[in-house]
């Protein structure tokens, strides 16, 4: 098994889109790339802490590529929005690839040079591409938000 871990704006709804794709083992929402250790879903909202929501995603890669995996990840958000996507805005909601090894990383930065080039999108692509820092899991209310049926209004 291997890891892949993104941003893409609220966890919920790329918990969501991930969950249902072949190939991944397990999802787990959390955050990562800030300064507090174990902080709260309270202490990331504040803006201060420099957490972003993410998706920790298990995965066998005889199943699913990592680049397949990053093909779904450029397709569920608006790699352009910074600190944003659709209604949520802070800095908690930024796009960010985190790659666990050079492999991971170079495949990353390819991908978003050639979705770059593709001229998709008018703006330029935000998203950006780092080192994984430590992963600290949501708290469990957050865990699996749609599958439990917390809301009403799925976005995917």
């Amino acid at each position: 098994m291997k890891k892949a871990t993104f941003g893409a704006g609220c966890f919920w709804g790329v918990e969501e889109a991930f969950s249902k794709v072949k190939g991944i083992i397990k999802t787990t929402v959390g955050y990562m790339g800030g300064t507090l250790k174990n902080p709260t879903y309270n202490d990331v909202c504040t803006d201060i802490t420099g957490h972003i929501e993410v998706i920790e995603i298990e995965y066998d890669p005889t199943i699913i590529t990592y680049e397949k995996l990053l093909d779904i990840f450029w397709e569920i958000h608006d790699p352009t929005q910074l600190n944003r996507q659709g209604v949520d805005v802070g800095t908690q909601y930024k796009s960010v690839i985190f790659y666990y090894d050079e492999d991971q990383k170079q495949t990353a930065i390819m991908s978003k040079n050639k979705l770059g080039e593709s001229n998709k999108y008018q703006n330029p692509i935000v998203t950006e591409i780092r080192k994984v820092e430590t992963f600290y899991p949501a708290e469990d209310y957050h865990q699996k938000y749609y599958l439990r049926g917390q809301c009403q209004n799925k976005l995917f």
